[in-house]
């Protein structure tokens, strides 16, 4: 059995503000602790400290027992990478290496043919062996024929962005799962998953005997498998020793205390700071007070110098004002669309103000769906068209916009693009100030965590002043208080939304439903329907 030891740990960013400060926590044996908080509050830095990715320049981490790690932006792979390369990311290190050294002798091999390149080859797969590698590839067999049902042979040198995201979520929760690792850390493991999906995940923290530290904004999620949580926020950390479904209480009842310890030292301060006036101002007069004087000024000074108690950390004000406009009556019509390889033919006709959320299971197309309103070259058959004065944005899951990724927050604002104005820089910190990001305007696109950038993504949403939103899994990387700020700015948007969503909450806010069944057909329900077997 592995644990994790978490003792006074610190962290600053490179431009001198610190991230967190004094964080300290333990995963037991077997424990499931969920780190909750806001997002850019440092819990993917926690777990890149924990894993090692990173160095602890304040306190100390202690970690027994093997390690996987799934990092926060599988499911987002967009690149030439293959499902291999996916595989051995999530092995250790000493197997990693192997697998990369047998790759590079067997392509030298094929490329040359000569003697001393099949030897090389020879020796890369003893040491393969040795590090572990067929029993790591009958695990990799076993877990490809769970998710693709084809054999590793077949699957190994597929691109992985061939996969949905929920694809490769399963396929590396699987091999984590199923692996030899003592101890997991697992960031966002939730997302891109079904809701099928996700109860699979849900059973399987619960029976793992494993020592699980993972992020999560699912709430079902955590109150079905946390065992303890940890809250990153207001700059430190604190622990709560129950689950989810009592840890709102108790953060209420930890700020209530939080603030009456702070109201007494207030009164206490302002009690010795009215004593040694008094004392001054007789002293000024009455030299047999002077000593009284000095010991009430000792007194306030050591009382100032231990410091206020901290005052609870200010919950997010996070405010989306996604406008839209008046468009034509109807906003969407599909005539007898039929997506290639997907789809069996639908009809669909969507109205100024609808709310329509997209349900279905991973793989079934329904991202390709609004790819294709969007405006992009999705394969089909049939009619897709929009309404008049309709302006589509799309908001896409993965955050696939490598344009941004090495500029600054406010360098995008600035620059503006056909889509949107460019705003000045006091304009431009005060939108970001709005989504809560104004800390992070000089910071580039590709460093922000998961929320953050999806929080930017719907900022420039508000600012292109689209009429159909086409979000395709918003609430994915947000936090609660930015999942309940984008639920109140589509309450007010004028316009038509169209949302691909696994969140059971946030789909109570939409009031029609269209399921894209496993077998290909696509219709409208009444309710949301999760589970489509």
């Amino acid at each position: 059995m592995g644990y994790v030891d978490v003792s006074g740990v610190s962290q600053v960013l490179p431009d001198g503000r610190v991230l967190f400060a004094d964080v300290s926590f333990r995963v037991g044996e077997g424990a499931k602790v969920a780190l909750v908080g806001p997002n850019g509050a440092g819990k993917t830095t926690l777990l890149r400290m924990v894993a090692g990715d990173i160095p602890v320049p304040v306190g100390g981490i202690s970690r027994v027992g093997g390690l996987g790690v799934m990092r926060q932006f599988i499911g987002m792979v967009a690149d030439e990478s293959t499902l291999a390369d996916l595989a051995f990311s999530l092995v250790e290190p000493r197997l990693r290496e192997a697998g990369a050294r047998l790759a590079k002798a067997e392509a030298a091999m094929h490329a040359t043919g000569t003697q001393q390149a099949q030897l090389r080859y020879a020796e890369a797969l003893a040491q393969f062996g040795e590090a572990g590698g067929y029993e790591a590839e009958v695990l990799f067999d076993t877990v490809s024929m769970l998710i693709l049902e084809l054999p590793w042979e077949s699957t190994k040198d597929r691109p992985t962005r061939t996969l949905s995201g929920g694809e490769q979520k399963r396929f590396a929760l699987e091999l984590l799962l199923r692996g030899t690792d003592e101890v997991l850390l697992l960031d966002e493991p939730d997302n891109f998953l079904d809701v099928p999906a996700k109860r699979w995940l849900e059973q399987r923290l619960r029976e793992s005997k494993k020592s699980v530290l993972y992020v999560s904004h699912d709430r079902e999620l955590l109150n079905q498998t946390a065992d303890r949580v940890v809250a990153v926020e207001g700059g430190s950390a604190w622990t709560h020793p129950g689950g989810f479904a009592s840890w709102h209480e108790a953060r209420v009842a930890r700020h209530e205390s939080m603030e009456e310890r702070r109201r007494r030292w207030d009164e206490e301060h302002e009690k010795l700071r009215q004593l040694m006036l008094m004392y001054k101002q007789k002293a000024a007069y009455n030299d047999g007070m002077a000593s009284r004087y000095q010991a009430a000024q000792t007194r306030l000074r050591k009382f100032e110098e231990t410091g206020p108690p901290p005052l609870p950390p200010k919950d997010q004000n996070i405010q989306m004002r996604l406008r839209g406009a008046r468009t034509g009556k109807r906003a969407v019509m599909c005539e007898q669309l039929e997506l290639t390889d997907l789809t069996f033919p639908f009809d669909l006709e969507l109205w100024y103000g609808d709310r329509l959320a997209v349900l279905g299971a991973n793989g079934t197309g329904k991202s390709h769906f609004l790819r294709l309103l969007a405006g992009e070259n999705v394969a089909h058959d049939g009619v897709a068209r929009l309404g008049a004065r309709v302006v589509p944005g799309h908001f896409s899951q993965t955050h696939d916009r490598p344009e941004l990724m090495e500029l600054t927050l406010l360098e995008i604002l600035w620059r503006g693009d056909k889509d949107r104005p460019s705003l000045e820089q006091h304009a431009g910190y005060r939108a970001l100030d709005r989504y809560e990001l104004a800390k992070q305007g000089e910071q580039r696109f590709g460093t922000l965590s998961g929320g953050q950038q999806a929080r930017f993504l719907i900022l420039l949403l508000e600012l292109s002043g689209v009429t159909l939103l086409l979000l395709d899994e918003p609430t994915d990387n947000l936090d609660l208080a930015s999942a309940e700020a984008l639920e109140e700015g589509l309450d007010k948007f004028e316009g038509t939304v169209v949302a691909v969503t696994h969140d059971r909450w946030f789909a109570r806010g939409f009031d029609r439903f269209l399921l894209f069944a496993n077998d290909g057909e696509v219709k409208e329900t009444a309710e949301p329907v999760w589970d489509v077997r």
